[in-house]
């Protein structure tokens, strides 16, 4: 999987927004990331996203939000507590909810999206600023799931296939393994939920994922065929490739897992008037 390498440089604005965050209070920052491989809808189409910003879906989605997603690692509901299908509504599990994301519950099949196999092992790379506590749940939507339709928890499992509690923060990036289910193919979104436990915010995030058949194995009967432009079969031991889906414009020219700084993915610790920056590497 590709994993995050280039430093974080801190621009003014950057400082500027920790500045309002820490001062004036005696609290630590809250934790802020989002997956970065495979790519979130959020961060894929956010200023930092590279190419894949460009994309219809993502034009479509900053459109029908009013702004960019210039902070993309904040997407985060506090006081869930587990409660997720109650608290979060269906149509609005990729924005939690919130206004600011609006954008990101759209129904389409052209998100940027990252290929996979089924059945396979991998790694998310979940970017992170600041670490916390708490419990990673990775879930993949039911065979069958429509694109189409505005993303509801009735295409949720109730369990999901990986949970993480507590992995450490290196490189900038949570690195969470998880073994894909093995009976589905094709479009399908892989939701993450974060649930912090020392802090009150539980994150939320979609990832877009064309998922192939192992070599020599048939696909499962239930499932709809990829699409024609994912149909490549990514072997297991190499990295995904995290271009977009439809569009042949959006080649994903750009780095698969970028980190770069902006907005609040930016967040300083200010103690005793010294700012320290954090860095972000890929391992």
């Amino acid at each position: 999987m590709t994993r995050i390498t280039a430093p974080l440089k801190v621009t003014g604005a950057a400082v500027a927004a920790s500045a309002l965050l820490t001062v004036g209070t005696a609290t630590p920052a809250f934790a802020h990331g989002a997956p970065t491989d495979p790519v979130s809808r959020v961060f894929a189409c956010s200023p930092d996203g590279g190419a894949r910003a460009g994309s219809a879906a993502c034009r479509a989605a900053v459109a029908a939000n009013g702004a960019p997603f210039t902070a993309w690692d904040n997407l985060r509901v506090p006081g869930v507590d587990g409660r997720d299908r109650r608290m979060i509504p269906d149509g609005k599990l990729c924005s939690g909810g919130l206004p600011a994301y609006k954008g990101l519950d759209l129904a389409r099949s052209d998100w940027p999206a990252t290929r996979l196999t089924a059945g396979a092992r991998m790694t998310m790379t979940y970017a992170s600023t600041i670490a916390h506590q708490g419990t990673f749940r990775l879930y993949l939507t039911k065979p069958g799931y429509d694109p189409s339709r505005p993303l509801s928890w009735s295409e949720i499992p109730d369990r999901p296939f990986a949970q993480v509690t507590d992995p450490a923060l290196t490189g900038g990036a949570y690195h969470i393994p998880a073994k894909l289910p093995a009976d589905r193919t094709g479009h399908h979104v892989l939701l993450t939920v974060w649930q912090n436990s020392s802090t009150p915010d539980t994150y939320y995030s979609c990832s877009d994922v064309v998922l192939t058949k192992a070599a020599g194995t048939a696909a499962p009967s239930h499932a709809g065929p990829a699409p024609a432009s994912t149909a490549r079969t990514a072997p297991a031991s190499t990295a995904p490739d995290s271009s977009p889906v439809a569009a042949a414009t959006d080649s994903g020219s750009g780095p698969s897992a970028p980190m770069v700084a902006g907005g609040a993915a930016a967040v300083l610790v200010l103690t005793g008037g010294a700012a320290l920056a954090l860095r972000l590497r890929r391992r």
